[in-house]
């Protein structure tokens, strides 16, 4: 059975649907996608909960355990690999 869908108005005026409580437009995610950097990589969701709790590097994500991370609403296991490549690729790994 589908969740019902609900019309959303976002502060800047951008309509769209969504059957969940999330609150981040759709449009306003794809206008604030950075193009380069570890966070381009991720999907919007992961991205918008990585910087609500303010890790925008790799060295503040190096910080944290994959349970941590796991934690945060927004970030799913299937975010994992990508991070840890990133992570590779710049010499760190996750906090053991």
């Amino acid at each position: 059975m589908k969740a019902e869908k609900n019309l959303k108005v976002c502060e800047k005026g951008h309509t769209y649907y969504k059957s969940s409580d999330c609150p981040s437009c759709p449009t306003c995610e794809k206008e604030n996608k950075p193009e380069s950097g570890f966070l381009a990589k991720l999907s919007s969701p992961a991205r918008s909960a990585l910087l609500h709790e303010g890790i925008d590097t790799l060295q503040k994500l190096s910080k944290h355990t994959e349970k941590e991370i796991l934690k945060i609403h927004g970030i799913g296991p299937a975010s994992l690999p990508t991070m840890r490549t990133l992570l590779e690729g710049a010499g760190l790994s996750f906090k053991k």
